[in-house]
């Protein structure tokens, strides 16, 4: 086979859920985020695993995604969507009962006046500036807003990865100025903002990176590993090139295998000459540039012949791999291609 295999471990996945909820205590509900199709990994087997474990309400990005996990997961769980109700998602919204939470005066009077009775939330902006209600119009139209009874309240940490930046108290601050003494329930943390501690809980929490096994859940267990085909290995002589615009000069007679990926499935261009790939704990670099579906990897050290070599796997995470591209854990999950294999272990769904 020459495509890579990705291998999703379910359990690990619902493991990582389980100790994030527990951080929270039992009067703290936990939903689960499953935007951009779970995080790159597939959001109906990811969310039907949670169900298992106990989730009963889940968020994704826009209405589509909504509609597509709503058909995977039945009519159960909650179902909410962070962009609130755009303009031609009414009957999308109806159909398959999701729960948008509105972000602007517009996504108001559209959900009131399409779809009055309607469940809806309400994101407002603490500080983020990017979705959500301002303080000035929260308190302009929060009676009204009160009076059609929204389900939850919620907002977004900016910083909620660094412990220590000022910016998450002085959210807290604004999100319980614009909060308290409302009979609403109310959602401000993410991964980070659990691991901020009990004052950042409230009613629920909507955990996603660490869900996946990224940081900033530094805790997390290992939820995908990342298998790619050897093609060809050859032999090199010094002074001989490799790959486009002789990127990499053998300086020794070496053993270069041609992987099958590239940046078409999602190994960044910035990878070239940085990354090491795995033949179970054997280390082997990545020389030459990064092209659209292969790699070529120096094997010339490894102790025996690799049929297939590891991307991402126990000794080298996602977040290491998005350190060596100068990016973040998300980007590398969210970006693994779809002509990768995708194998379910546990949790069988």
């Amino acid at each position: 086979m020459s495509t890579g295999t990705l291998t999703i471990d379910l359990n690990a996945l619902v493991r990582n859920w389980r100790a994030l909820d527990a951080v929270t205590g039992a009067d703290v509900e936990t939903a689960a985020v499953v935007k951009a199709d779970g995080y790159g990994l597939g959001a109906a087997r990811v969310a039907r695993a949670l169900m298992r474990a106990g989730a009963r309400r889940f968020f994704v990005a826009n209405s589509e995604e909504g509609a597509a996990l709503r058909a995977a997961v039945g009519p159960a769980p909650e179902i909410g969507v962070f962009t609130g109700h755009m303009s031609g998602d009414t009957e999308m919204i109806q159909d398959t009962q999701l729960v948008p939470m509105l972000n602007s005066v517009e996504q108001l009077t559209r959900h009131f006046e399409a779809l009055p009775g309607h469940p809806f939330g309400v994101q407002l902006d603490t500080g983020m500036n990017r979705l959500g209600l301002e303080p000035g119009e929260w308190m302009t139209l929060r009676d009204l807003v009160m009076q059609a009874g929204p389900k939850l309240l919620i907002s977004h940490l900016a910083c909620a990865d660094e412990p220590e930046n000022p910016m998450n108290a002085a959210q807290l601050n604004v999100f319980r100025d614009m909060t308290d003494g409302l009979n609403v329930p109310r959602s401000l943390a993410a991964t980070g903002g659990i691991l901020l501690g009990p004052d950042y809980h409230f009613d629920l929490t909507r955990p996603g990176i660490g869900l996946y096994g990224g940081l900033p859940f530094e805790g997390a267990e290992q939820v995908v590993r990342l298998s790619l085909s050897v093609v060809q290995i050859r032999q090199v002589a010094p002074g001989e090139a490799v790959g486009y615009a002789g990127g990499w000069v053998a300086a020794r007679p070496s053993r270069v295998a041609t992987v099958s990926a590239g940046y078409a499935d999602g190994i960044f261009r910035a990878l070239g000459g940085k990354l090491e790939l795995f033949s179970d704990m054997e280390s082997c670099p990545v020389v030459g540039r990064v092209s659209m579906d292969a790699l070529t990897v120096d094997i010339t050290d490894l102790s025996e012949t690799p049929v297939s070599l590891d991307l991402i796997c126990s000794v080298q995470s996602v977040d290491d791999v998005a350190a060596h591209a100068g990016t973040i854990g998300y980007e590398v999950l969210t970006s693994l291609g779809q002509r990768y294999v995708r194998r379910y272990a546990g949790g069988a769904a």
